[in-house]
């Protein structure tokens, strides 16, 4: 049987906007050069509001689905090993969009239809925790409705705004409310780039993952958490806090690349940072650090990146975050009082950084301190140094000290050639490995992000413990 709506509309709202059209109609009444065409009655034009609430529920619920998260990993002690959210279609061809903390950990996801259907092996298609989105598919036969995405850009305070979700298993529950503010970040540790749009629109737990919605039925954010009046986040039913969602501008660029790659791909500084009133002060490096390499030092107030002034931490982290690998930028730094110049090429976030599971296993990991994955179309725009001609493996993910890294081989690197073999593709890499690990070393030749050489040889020693 079909789930029920809940539809809730705020009270002071509905007298506010009666009491102004009743006002309106008054007015009109004692103007004489007024139109002598009659305004709609205050019942009138509350019809009309309610009507476009109405329509929005019925166009969007079939788009919006049901996830339920089975064989948690790590939550059996807290007696449970399932967890609901909500999630909902932007893609015709089964593709779901929903929070990583609603699947993260899960052996098995079901997803369920507004129409009944229920897909009980959802692929995971890739997660992003720095932002908590993930994106899932499911192979259904029939056509799927979805929803389409607004700007998110030109969302402002004080706008409509329409939530859907599964809060407390109360399937496709509908809230209104407005847009209570913009840029909003959380607690530091929850979350790497935050960006939130806050709203007074209700949700609670299982409204993870479903859409935040504007007037014309568009996705302008996911909604992801709520804050408690203690600034903690909720976990639990409260009975007040405001509601955030993470755009749907920043939540695209994601979902592109998870779909793609299956991760995302990020540029990396290497640098903590602190607030400061002139800039953003360097407080240290992990290593290695594109930054220190740069000429960056600790206790650096960066004041300019690219020409623009540099402030706020989470716009730098923002900007960072989208630069290409391989791209040398420009610094302006205040050191020791002096205003210097710097020139650094951005790296490549360390996958120790990006809230994903490392691979310990494979022998390339253990035995050289590397992780590759098979060269595609999306490190064409992420990388500068590639070019559409260009075949091997890149790699992912390196070990500090391993001895691959320790021989100059850098996260991002191309491998073109293993002991003189081509390496076009894994099924090269995995061939030409195998026949080398029964030697002391290896000949790699490579495409480096970060010089001008084009390729070169670099022989690494072979870790046979």
């Amino acid at each position: 049987m079909r789930n029920r709506c809940f539809f809730s509309l705020a009270i002071p709202f509905v007298l506010l906007l009666l009491l102004f059209a009743c006002n309106k109609v008054q007015l009109h009444a004692i103007d004489p050069t007024h139109s002598t065409i009659s305004p709609p009655s205050g019942v009138q034009l509350l019809e009309s509001i309610e009507n476009a609430f109405v329509s929005i529920a019925e166009k969007s619920n079939p788009a919006i689905v049901g996830i339920t998260a089975l064989d948690l990993k790590g939550v059996r002690s807290r007696g449970s090993d399932r967890q609901e959210g909500t999630g909902f279609i932007f893609r015709k061809d089964g593709y779901v969009l929903t929070n990583n903390h609603v699947v993260n950990g899960a052996k098995r996801i079901t997803i369920r239809l507004f129409d009944g259907r229920e897909f009980k092996d959802a692929q995971l298609v890739g997660v992003d925790p720095n932002t908590d989105i993930a994106v899932l598919k499911i192979d259904a036969q029939a056509a799927l409705s979805v929803l389409p995405f607004a700007d998110s850009d030109k969302v402002k305070v004080g706008q409509f705004a329409i939530a859907i979700g599964n809060p407390f298993q109360l399937n496709y529950t509908v809230t209104t409310g407005i847009i209570s503010g913009k840029g909003r970040s959380l607690l530091p540790a929850m979350l790497r780039y935050q960006d939130f749009i806050q709203t007074d629109a209700w949700i609670n737990r299982g409204n993870s993952g479903g859409p935040l919605l504007n007037i014309r039925g568009e996705v302008i954010g996911i909604n992801s958490a709520i804050r408690r009046p203690d600034n903690v986040p909720a976990t639990e039913a409260v009975k007040a806090g405001a509601g955030f969602a993470i755009p749907i501008n920043l939540v695209k660029k994601v979902s592109d690349q998870l779909i793609v790659n299956g991760q995302v791909i990020r540029g990396w500084l290497g640098i903590f940072m602190a607030p400061h009133p002139e800039g953003i002060r360097v407080t240290r490096f992990p290593n290695p650090s594109p930054a220190k390499q740069g000429g960056m030092e600790v206790g650096d107030i960066i004041v300019e990146y690219n020409g623009s002034e540099m402030r706020e931490i989470r716009k730098f982290r923002f900007l960072i975050a989208e630069s290409m690998v391989g791209e040398e930028a420009a610094f302006t730094v205040i050191r020791r009082g002096e205003r210097t110049k710097l020139s650094v090429t951005i790296g490549r976030m360390p996958r120790r950084y990006t809230g994903l599971e490392m691979e310990p296993d494979s022998e390339s990991w253990t035995k050289l301190g590397i992780v590759v994955s098979e060269l595609g179309d999306h490190n064409f725009e992420r990388y500068t140094y590639l070019s559409l001609e260009d075949e091997g493996v890149i790699i992912e993910e390196v070990r500090l000290g391993g001895p691959a890294p320790s021989a100059g081989v850098a996260l991002g690197t191309l491998i073109v050639g293993i002991n003189g073999q081509r390496i076009k593709n894994m099924t090269d890499y995995d061939k030409a490995l195998k026949d080398a690990l029964g030697k002391s070393e290896v000949a790699f030749e490579i495409k480096n992000a970060y010089t001008e050489k084009g390729t070169e040889i670099v022989t690494v020693k072979i870790n046979q413990e």
